[in-house]
């Protein structure tokens, strides 16, 4: 979670990038953040044209990095304790495997499009949970490509730079994720909710009230989205799709089948097939009513939404795990929570819930204890806001020469 001043972050990013990178030279760099997000609802709607519900959180990666001659990329992560480097000019570059795929991914992309590099340092550093479902790797995707967009003097629109953030992770890293995760880190507004569109890439942002506290439980499952499981449910929409267009033919989508459409022709489905389809159009629905619920201050509703949408991802999509439902049903029963829900992926991450925020510490509390005593686990437990999205730190522009001179001072 960010607790530092911007100045405290700009300072110790500045003091390790010398370190780490010694030969840099005397100029000016500029701090770039780019925050994780949570699903408040609407899960596995993003790649079927539908409808989600996210908002960025205040936990965040950091990066800068400065251009040289050198022909290669070579990045640092301080959360990873560890420097990778590639060629820039291989012609034929395959992924590594970690986390630094999706540095890899967005240079390619980048230089697809015609944006070369000669060289660069970078720095990054991350607070966002890895493999939690608040997509670490998206923050991750966005921030280092605001840092080498900036260090090429070149700009892009917020749409543009999710959708090449997409496609690298789809293209490169090999996870088949939809576009909400990177829209959400670029677009995000604070104190709001953003109601997305994942066809038409429309946004709505709707007010969170002030009195509600959003609480995120990390069963410390891990999950990677790049396996498997994830790849499945896609394809397995993909297969509904190819049914429905036999009877509609204007159908390209999963968002475009309705509820009657569903009952009247999807009987002929498989009952796997059956049953993601079924989650994916009552899914869309419920974002929607959510969004309607927000709106008018009805969180009795919105939670009622939020445990339904947890229950079909459970029973259709099959994407929970036990430790998720268990997260669940003990929110559902302590007093001052409107809702819970699995947010992310699945197959292990965190739960979102909505809680009053004069119930939030005691919640977190319970919460951690009870927990531990189902599971022996100690559970990470994040009470968050509503955040911004991606952008420089203000006034980042700082001297390198004058970090490295007070450290040698010192």
């Amino acid at each position: 979670m960010t607790t530092d001043s911007e100045p405290a972050v700009r300072s110790k990013l500045l003091e390790s990038f010398a370190t780490v990178f010694p030969d840099a030279k005397e100029r000016s760099l500029r701090v770039f953040r780019a925050p994780g997000r949570v699903n408040l609802i609407g899960e596995h709607t993003d790649y079927n044209d539908g409808f989600v519900m996210p908002m960025a959180i205040d936990f965040e990666v950091r990066s800068l990095c400065e251009t040289n001659r050198s022909g290669k990329l070579f990045v640092h992560s301080i959360q990873q304790q560890q420097t990778v480097d590639f060629t820039l000019d291989e012609t034929t570059p395959a992924a590594r495997g970690g986390w630094s795929d999706y540095v890899r991914g967005v240079q390619l992309q980048l230089s697809s499009g015609g944006l070369h590099l000669s060289g660069v340092s970078l720095l990054i550093d991350g607070q966002v949970p890895i493999g939690a479902g608040l997509s670490s790797s998206a923050a991750l995707e966005i921030v280092v490509a605001l840092a080498l967009l900036d260090a090429m003097h070149a700009e892009m629109d917020r749409t543009t730079l999710a959708r090449l953030c997409q496609r690298a992770e789809n293209e490169f890293v090999g996870a088949r994720c939809g576009i909400m995760d990177q829209f959400a880190s670029a677009n995000s507004k604070a104190g709001h909710a953003m109601l997305l569109d994942c066809r038409s890439l429309q946004a709505t942002y709707v007010p969170v009230p002030e009195h509600v506290a959003l609480v995120i439980c990390n069963t410390m499952v891990k999950h990677s989205v790049a396996t498997g499981e994830y790849n499945q449910r896609r394809g397995e929409c993909e297969e509904c799709v190819r049914y429905f267009q036999r009877f509609l033919p204007h159908v390209s989508s999963l968002r475009d089948i309705t509820e009657e459409d569903f009952r009247e022709l999807g009987t002929g489905l498989p009952m796997v097939l059956s049953r993601r389809a079924k989650h994916v159009i009552s899914e869309n629905l419920r974002v929607l009513r959510t969004a309607q619920a927000l709106r008018e201050g009805d969180l009795q509703t919105l939670g009622k939404l939020m445990y339904s949408s947890h229950a079909s991802l459970r029973d259709d999509f099959q994407v929970s795990c036990p430790e998720l439902d268990l997260l669940v049903e003990l929110a559902r029963r302590f007093p001052g929570v409107y809702g819970s829900r699995m947010t992310g992926g699945g197959f292990g991450g965190c739960t979102v819930n909505l809680v009053e925020k004069t119930a939030s510490a005691q919640f977190v509390n319970y919460m951690a204890r009870s927990y531990y005593e189902k599971t022996g686990m100690q559970p990470d437990i994040y009470v968050t806001t509503a955040a911004d999205g991606a952008g420089p730190i203000d006034n980042s522009q700082a001297n390198l020469r004058r970090c490295t001179e007070s450290k040698a001072l010192s």
